[in-house]
């Protein structure tokens, strides 16, 4: 395929800093719904041509359930809030040439007018930085496991402590240290719910034996969650973990067995930083089946989404009656 520069950049929006879709644009200033997606899941989380297929689909569940997709990158040192399907191919075509940008990559990779695929905190920064309030994502990084010797703790935990976006994901990465990472997220202020669930998920599976404080059990309660933050002005995310659907659920113990293998491969291989959860998770999903979780996280991300935009929309219209 021949790569080639974006044929509509001159309709994108925006100061020279960030550019915003133009359906994006209208529909953040009519309040409609839209749900921010990351970009790092296209460019290294599977080849050509399947992330590209997954990237339009997962954006098609999202229009189908009534918002507006944007999905986040930078290309050619601009970050662009919403893509269209030349620039999403372009992504998948060049896959791990794209740098995996996190927000301490930002500046760098803008600097440099390189390209660069945004995980959970760098299109945590973004979507806030223009008013996109819900995002949706697999699974956010958190605290590794031996988090205590070599203090690797992913930037999404800290990025949710001062960013206020709410994430939608089938919870933390079953690769990493999931009690150490709730009381990381608790230590931060960081709001954390499940969706239809008692239990934390552990990403693969619908539970990891980890209670949290707050239950939502639909779309409404979540948007009024997520309002009430915002209205707040409490300036933390809230990470609303959805566990992945039973007849996607693997079994703990072959998960776990994975988990472990790809692990010690890991610490025998001296993969570290941020080389290791990609590592990790393509030895996991090659012994336990890939599993397509952020198609059902964006399912539930677009409800919620509409939910809080009707709510933020009736509460506005509240307010310009009673001033009558």
């Amino acid at each position: 395929m021949e790569l080639r520069q974006p044929r509509f950049q001159q309709d994108y929006i925006g100061s020279g800093h960030v550019k915003i879709a133009p359906e994006v644009y209208d529909a953040l200033a009519r309040g409609k719904a839209v749900v921010a997606l990351e970009s790092t899941i296209i460019s290294h989380g599977m080849p050509y041509p399947q992330n590209f297929r997954t990237a339009k689909e997962v954006e098609a569940i999202v229009r189908d359930n009534g918002a507006i997709p944007a999905t986040i990158a930078i290309l050619d040192g601009t970050p662009y809030i919403g893509l269209n399907d030349e620039q999403l191919e372009r992504l998948a075509v060049l896959g791990r040439k794209v740098r995996k940008t996190a927000r301490r990559d930002i500046a760098y990779v803008v600097a440099a007018g390189g390209n660069g695929a945004t995980t959970v905190s760098a299109s945590m920064f973004f979507a806030a930085k223009v008013g996109i309030p819900v995002f949706v994502t697999g699974g956010i990084g958190g605290v590794h496991r031996h988090g205590e010797q070599t203090l690797d703790i992913s930037s999404d935990l800290t990025e949710l402590g001062k960013t206020p976006v709410a994430v939608i994901s089938a919870g933390v990465k079953s690769i990493l240290d999931i009690p150490r990472t709730l009381e990381y997220l608790e230590t931060h202020g960081v709001t954390v719910a499940t969706y239809k669930a008692d239990e934390f998920p552990a990403f693969f599976t619908e539970s990891s034996g980890c209670k949290v404080p707050c239950r939502l059990d639909n779309p409404e309660d979540s948007a009024k969650l997520i309002n009430a933050n915002l209205n707040l002005k409490l300036g933390s995310g809230i990470l609303i973990a959805v566990p992945i659907p039973k007849e996607y659920s693997a079994s703990g113990n072959i998960i776990e067995s994975a988990i472990q293998k790809a692990v010690q491969e890991a610490m025998e291989n001296n993969v570290a930083g941020n080389a290791a959860t990609p590592f990790l998770l393509a030895r996991v999903n090659e012994l336990t089946g890939d599993i397509a979780l952020v198609k059902n996280n964006a399912l539930v991300g677009a409800k919620i989404a509409v939910a809080l935009a009707h709510l933020r929309q009736s509460t506005n219209n509240s307010f310009a009656r009673s001033a009558l």
